[in-house]
């Protein structure tokens, strides 16, 4: 092969990789944007200080919720959350720190340029949640009430006999065997309990305002709930109960010199309700992150070809639907997980003094 072939192949091999180049240079252009799956999914189960619905084009349709702040440099602020929509995404000195420590939160900048975070008592996405779901269950449970009031034990049916049967399951099932003799001045905390988390499990579920706020998978909310029990069962502790955790029945080596077993039950007082805490949570959380997604195979696909897209597309509604399902179940076994362990936790504190030679 003379050099003048050579030099016309390389010259046609640099030309096919220069046009293949350029191909994949438009095809990147024209490709849809990237999808931050976990940004997007932390942004959904995080809180807000609005209720996003829907997207029409890139303009975001939302209800604003109330902003109140007070500031030590410039006093209180009240107003809409709505005020943010501006070319500066600030109002009145404060604005929503997208990076950083206080991301998400409201923050302002001090004279001398350092980013605080004021006191905030806003009422937010999952504050509204709280608030609408605790007034949904007065409302349900002075409607049940009242119902036995005007019929009395007869005539009972439909969503009246379904709350029957789960105070009476959760009462007679629950609370009862685990607490014992007494139980009935602990059974309005345990049942309110229940239903208070059950209730706010089943509207996170629901996608549609006023649903979807992770309220239960908010660990304020949780520890809120654990530090309650935490309070009931130290307070309810019996002089026996508070006996073995402080000199319980093992060799005397391990209490004295060193207090090895006093110390790990003082450590037990605090990690019931942690436990407590942490479950609640994590589940609740998990739960909703798999559904979003699951959902995201959808937009994940849609650049890998219609097939492929299709084939993802059947499956993540099949997986999603199951989920819902899934999650409906999760509802009520995380709500009854809590009231159990908290029924069991306070049983165990009312401990009797001859219990423990049994």
């Amino acid at each position: 092969m003379s050099n003048k072939h050579k030099i016309v192949i390389i010259c046609c091999l640099l030309f096919g990789m220069y046009v293949q180049l350029s191909a994949s240079e438009k095809q990147k252009e024209h490709a849809a944007p990237t999808i931050n799956v976990k940004e997007f999914i932390l942004q959904h189960i995080s809180d807000a200080y609005e209720w996003h619905l829907f997207n029409v084009g890139e303009k975001h349709v939302s209800i604003p919720l109330p902003v109140i702040v007070y500031s030590s440099y410039t006093g209180w602020h009240v107003f809409m959350s709505s005020a943010f929509h501006n070319e500066s995404h600030a109002y009145q000195g404060l604005q929503i720190a997208d990076k950083g420590e206080y991301k998400g939160k409201i923050v302002e900048k001090t004279l001398d340029g350092q980013i605080v975070k004021p006191f905030d008592i806003s009422i937010t996405k999952n504050v509204f949640s709280l608030l609408f779901s605790s007034t949904l269950l007065i409302i349900i449970i002075l409607w049940v009430a009242a119902s036995y009031r005007k019929h009395g034990f007869r005539n009972k049916r439909g969503f009246i006999l379904m709350m029957e049967m789960l105070i009476e399951n959760i009462n007679d099932e629950v609370i009862k065997p685990s607490i014992g003799k007494g139980y009935e001045k602990y059974s309005p905390y345990l049942l309110t309990v229940f239903f208070f988390i059950f209730i706010n499990n089943l509207i996170g579920i629901v996608p549609l305002f006023p649903g979807g706020a992770n309220v239960t998978g908010n660990i304020a909310v949780t520890f809120v709930l654990a530090f309650i029990t935490f309070l009931i069962v130290n307070i309810s502790g019996t002089r026996e109960y508070w006996r073995e955790i402080l000199w319980p029945d093992v060799p005397l080596w391990l209490k004295v010199p060193l207090p090895l077993m006093p110390a790990i039950e003082l450590i037990g007082i605090f990690t019931k309700p942690f436990a407590l805490m942490l479950r609640l949570f994590a589940n609740i959380m998990a739960g909703h992150a798999i559904v979003l997604g699951l959902t995201f195979l959808v937009f994940i696909t849609v650049s890998m070809g219609p097939a492929l897209n299709s084939s993802m597309t059947v499956l993540s509604v099949v997986f999603s639907v199951f989920m819902g399902f899934v999650e409906l179940l999760v509802a009520y076994i995380q709500a009854l997980i809590f009231t159990l362990l908290s029924a069991v936790f306070i049983g165990l504190a009312r401990i009797e003094p001859h219990a423990r030679h049994k």
